[in-house]
This record gives structure tokens, sequence and C-alpha cells, in this order.
């Protein structure tokens, strides 16, 4: 069966729906930074022009503005597609290194049905 884009956006709102989507579809892999680079756990650091992040959704805090946080779908050169989570506001607990990484990563944003 064939998913419209609308049902998808309908269906994919909350941070926790995205993340047991990619986890249907065994793309639940977490990049993570280290002094090397991302990695998803897997033995292999990547560069930032090793990825492109395929999609993002941003989401806000209902109770506060600064409780913000975005959720980046990366895909690899190898094809490894995991995420990661940029908590922003008052709930960061990443550093400039974090942020200028993913500043590095060239965006090539894919439809939902094309990823899911």
């Amino acid at each position: 069966m064939k998913h419209s884009s609308s049902e998808f956006k309908t269906h994919m709102t909350t941070l926790s729906s995205i993340l047991e989507k990619l986890r249907l579809k065994k793309i639940d892999n977490e990049f993570k930074m280290t002094p090397d680079g991302f990695t998803a756990g897997k033995g292999k650091f990547y560069k930032p022009e090793d990825l492109k992040i395929i999609k993002t959704y941003r989401f806000e805090g209902e109770s506060s503005p600064e409780d913000n946080s975005a959720i980046y779908i990366i895909e690899a050169s190898d094809g490894l597609i995991g995420y990661t989570i940029d908590a922003y506001g008052v709930y960061s607990d990443h550093d400039a290194d974090y942020d200028d990484f993913l500043r590095k990563i060239p965006m090539q944003e894919k439809e939902e049905a094309q990823i899911f």
C-alpha cells in the first residue's frame, strides 16, 4: 500500500513517533559526536562531508518555548541511515563542536515516503 506524504505528516507529529518509525524500518542508528566525528557505534567515524541530512523535524515544547528539539535524519556515504537529536534551549547538552559539525553537514532533503 502506497502512502501519501500527507498521511505521514498526520502520523509523524511527535519525536517518539518518528523514532518508532525509524526503529520499524531498522534505520534507528543514533549518530553521536566523538572527537573523531559522528559515529553510530558500528566502528566507523564520519566527517561532515561523509554525511547528508535527508530530513529535519523540529518540535517546540508545549509548556515552554525554551524546551525545543530537532531530529535530523542522516544518510552516510556508505548507505547507513540514522539520526541525531539536537535538544536546544535550556535542555541543550551539546557543545560548540557538535553544533559546528552539524552545520557542516550538507542538506539534501528527501520526501518522507523515500525514507520510510
